[in-house]
């Protein structure tokens, strides 16, 4: 048994000024730019997001722009083969996530633990 919620989402900028697209996507979404938040380092920017709502993070990236969602599980491995049972496949394992691929064709990623108050809105698989 494992628990997994949508935890994030990341807009991904192929952009050299990392900090301009933040500002952009705060005002465009109504979020400030969070410049205390642990997720705020590098190529990374948080935007201020109530407790209860998925977290917003615009990153620099070398791909071509696009949006992707994170999914937060108490079990990485359980998560990834739920999601590989659905049709999804892993594109790459990194030390603390993992990129998948649904069979639509959209890049997403399951990830550890981020948001506080889990297991709250989160669902139960066994």
């Amino acid at each position: 048994m494992h628990h997994s919620r949508l935890c994030s989402m990341q807009i991904d900028c192929r952009v050299e000024d990392i900090d301009a697209a933040a500002e952009f996507w705060a005002a465009a979404l109504g979020r400030p730019v969070d410049r205390g938040h642990y997720g705020t380092r590098g190529n990374y920017v948080m935007l201020q997001t109530p407790p209860d709502e998925p977290m917003v993070q615009i990153q620099r990236v070398e791909h071509e722009s696009r949006v992707h969602l994170d999914i937060e599980t108490d079990d990485i491995a359980a998560e990834v083969a739920r999601l590989e049972a659905l049709g999804a496949t892993v594109v790459k394992e990194l030390e603390r996530w993992v990129v998948m691929q649904a069979p639509t064709g959209q890049r997403f990623c399951v990830v550890r633990l981020q948001r506080p108050g889990f297991p709250k809105n989160a669902n139960r698989w066994d």
